[in-house]
């Protein structure tokens, strides 16, 4: 279920908390290839299931920028900012791909709200999300956003 934060003050008082997990997402060959086609990334691990096959991970692997890509739709499912005017997405600090998201593999993410602070342009809320893989042991993505809400 989406929660509802209708002030920055709201977020203050659940920085911490963890929000999730979302739902299952299928991870599937058809997303990969058409994250391959948006950014231009074809490389062999990502692409090619035959040659994958033989590789290290026994299979075609995601992107870690499509797992990342993926935040703002595990986000909306979380949580929703109900204030200012706008969001603007300022940047991200510390991202990691611990484990790789085989293809046909199922994520999901939690997230928690780690800061909100003050500027010239509005309240910038810093988030804290972890990807998970289905069965893996090792998270497949953990990424601070941060993002402005205006007036």
């Amino acid at each position: 279920m989406t929660r509802v934060f209708t002030s920055p003050a709201e977020v203050r008082a659940a920085l911490g908390e963890e929000l999730g997990p979302t739902g299952w997402l299928v991870v599937d060959q058809a997303r990969i290839d058409a994250f391959a086609d948006a950014t231009g990334d074809h490389q062999w691990i990502h692409t090619d299931p035959v040659r994958a096959a033989a590789g290290p991970h026994g299979s075609t692997i995601a992107h870690g920028y499509l797992t990342l890509s993926l935040l703002p739709l595990f986000g909306r499912e979380l949580f929703r900012l109900d204030f200012g005017s706008a969001r603007l997405n300022y940047g991200l600090g510390k991202v990691r791909f611990p484990a790789p998201v085989p293809s046909g593999a199922r994520i999901r993410s939690t997230a928690a709200f780690t800061d909100v602070t003050e500027g010239p342009a509005g309240h910038t809320v810093t988030t804290r999300y972890v990807v998970e893989l289905d069965g893996g042991g090792k998270p497949a993505c953990v990424a601070e956003t941060l993002v402005v809400v205006t007036g």
